[in-house]
């Protein structure tokens, strides 16, 4: 029986697409993306609110579209999958340290051009329509040739 790895995460970039180039020529693209939750406390009917920030990477022409439509700011869809890494420390030998990041498989620009400047014309660039999409844009993850489980150049 297989398990089931989905995250989908609907939140606003914390700075602008970092976007590198393997030798091969093939780009991945690291985003940081906000999430709050926000609530009533049940005792003092006072809002609360806490923010989560999420390592996202994107591959392929994907992370073109992403490096060069999205900017700090604007809000964003990322469907795709958790991944664990660990990695060490020369300040901290013999100690491992983990992140988790999602793989993005979906990227979907939400919002129109008030929330967050695009770098270029998103709307038309990427979908073609001549009046724009106020949804957003979706962009599937291609094939590479390369395996998201890569060491990514970051």
């Amino acid at each position: 029986m297989s398990g089931v790895n989905k995250s989908i995460v609907i939140g606003h970039l914390g700075r602008d697409p970092e976007v590198k180039h393997l030798q091969n020529g093939s780009a991945v693209c690291r985003l940081s993306i906000a999430t709050t939750r926000v609530w009533k406390n049940g005792k003092t009917g006072e809002r609360q609110e806490e923010t989560e920030w999420h390592r996202v990477t994107v591959w392929g022409k994907q992370a073109e579209h992403c490096a060069e439509y999205l900017a700090k700011g604007r809000q964003v869809y990322v469907e795709g999958r958790l991944r664990t890494t660990s990695y060490e420390r020369d300040d901290y030998p013999g100690a491992k340290f983990y992140t988790t990041e999602i793989v993005a498989e979906t990227v979907q620009f939400l919002g129109g051009r008030e929330h967050g400047p695009p770098r270029g014309d998103a709307q038309q660039a990427s979908t073609g329509n001549a009046q724009g999409n106020s949804m957003g844009q979706g962009f599937s993850q291609p094939e590479t040739g390369l395996s998201p489980d890569d060491n990514i150049p970051f």
